[in-house]
């Protein structure tokens, strides 16, 4: 049976960074979206929706705001546990923090616990679809992947490979990393609705055996996503001219052994030099913001709209757990401070963008989720714009729908979620 969905809807039909961000997205006021066989018929008014629902089910969400589900572009569910530890940069927090969790992921049932932990709390969240990174374990890969597949979630994931500054149980080599992923591409990717990332940590946890191999499993698997870390504090990148001498830049340790294509994703990619700017936009490779985990551990100020405007594809993440929330309003709401921070203030339209088909745009998955067009999977949020005392007060003076949503993005959580659907089926609420 069909579902008809009502509320205020709102549609995005342009790039917001492309066009004047109010021209962006159409607002319906009175709206629904039908629902049929887990996948979006129609969206719009809802006397015209309506029309088409015939005997539907009929759920209505009053005011609340209905949006595609949330992307988070990048995030490591095995440092779900870890959120929000005290005081370390990059490094340390690595050794001091996540390489003894990950090392814990060897044992199925403590990863297929965390695997459903992180899932559950993404959607109280109202995200409906996470690229992670595992750890070094098959069976960390297996555990997220079996634990999507029960809730019917898109994600991506990868296993982690590292050779070399890790601790001994953390370890595998380039053959090893190479034979282990090729198993789990044809394990899982494209099974249902998995996608599979290669996933080098980054170039200082790799030797240039590895990259190289991970490189040649890339272009043996054109069609998977390629995942990785790039220029996020500036100590880590003076630790990667000693480890690459010979590198042009950061940027250089990947594209010289394969791993720089346009389904490649990078994360944080925060102080970029001028070369490698050019070739990521040559490439169409895709840049992934990370706001409250750049500020949480002091990795810097990422120039969102410097990025836009020079034709960068940029999605939006938590970078749980070195991000400090898992809430993509919270991310939203850090993008829009450091925005500021860095001399531009991002619109609302960007923001919700961002966190919806900007995401599944980087992700190369925007003909699936991300959006509210007839054909997308019914993966919905329906936010509730007066969800506390503080956020009401507010949105009640609003006189268009921007000034409504934006106290939600700056002081919402999970409270806001008043509704989640997963392919058509309601999840939450």
């Amino acid at each position: 049976m069909a579902d008809l969905i009502t509320g205020q809807v709102l549609r995005f039909v342009a790039d917001p960074f492309a066009v004047p961000p109010e021209e962006a997205a159409i607002h319906d006021a009175h709206g629904a979206i039908l629902v049929e066989g887990g996948h979006v018929v129609a969206a719009g008014p809802v006397d015209a929706v309506a029309a088409r629902a015939g005997a539907a089910r009929r759920t209505d969400m009053g005011r609340a705001l209905l949006l595609p589900g949330f992307v988070d572009a990048h995030m490591h569910y095995p440092q779900t546990g870890i959120i929000a530890s005290w005081g370390k940069r990059l490094i340390d927090w690595l050794d001091t923090y996540t390489f003894p969790e990950e090392m814990r992921f060897e044992e199925p049932a403590y990863a297929a616990a965390r695997a459903e932990r992180t899932l559950d709390l993404a959607l109280a969240h109202g995200t409906t679809t996470l690229a992670s990174f595992c750890t070094i374990h098959s069976v960390s890969v297996d555990a997220f992947f079996s634990a999507a597949e029960a809730r019917g979630m898109a994600v991506v994931a990868g296993k982690t490979c590292m050779d070399r500054n890790a601790p001994a149980g953390l370890t595998d080599t380039a053959e090893s990393a190479f034979d282990a992923s090729e198993a789990l591409i044809e394990a899982w990717h494209g099974k249902g609705r998995a996608r599979y990332a290669i996933t080098p940590r980054f170039s200082p946890t790799s030797s240039r055996e590895q990259l190289e191999a991970l490189g040649a499993l890339w272009a043996q698997h054109p069609d998977c996503l390629m995942q990785t870390h790039l220029s996020e504090q500036t100590d880590e990148i003076a630790w990667m001219h000693d480890l690459f001498p010979e590198a042009r830049d950061y940027l250089d340790t990947y594209e010289a052994f394969g791993l720089l294509g346009e389904r490649a994703l990078y994360g944080h990619a925060i102080h970029l030099r001028p070369r490698e700017r050019a070739r990521l936009a040559e490439t169409g490779a895709a840049l992934v913001h990370c706001p409250t985990s750049n500020s949480f551990i002091g990795s810097g100020l990422f120039d969102m709209a410097r990025a836009r405007a020079e034709g960068l594809s940029v999605g939006l993440a938590t970078d749980t757990g070195g991000g400090s929330s898992f809430s993509m309003l919270r991310t939203m709401a850090a993008a829009y401070e450091i925005g500021q921070l860095a001399g531009s203030a991002l619109h609302p339209a960007q923001l919700l963008w961002l966190a919806t088909e900007g995401s599944a745009r980087a992700l190369h998955m925007e003909g699936e989720i991300g959006t509210l067009a007839p054909g997308s999977a019914a993966d919905l949020v329906a936010l509730d714009l007066g969800a506390t005392p503080a956020i009401a007060q507010r949105a009640a003076r609003a006189e268009s729908v921007w000034e409504e949503v934006f106290p939600t993005i700056m002081m919402g959580d999970d409270r806001a979620v008043a509704g989640v659907w997963v392919g058509g089926r309601r999840a939450l609420g």
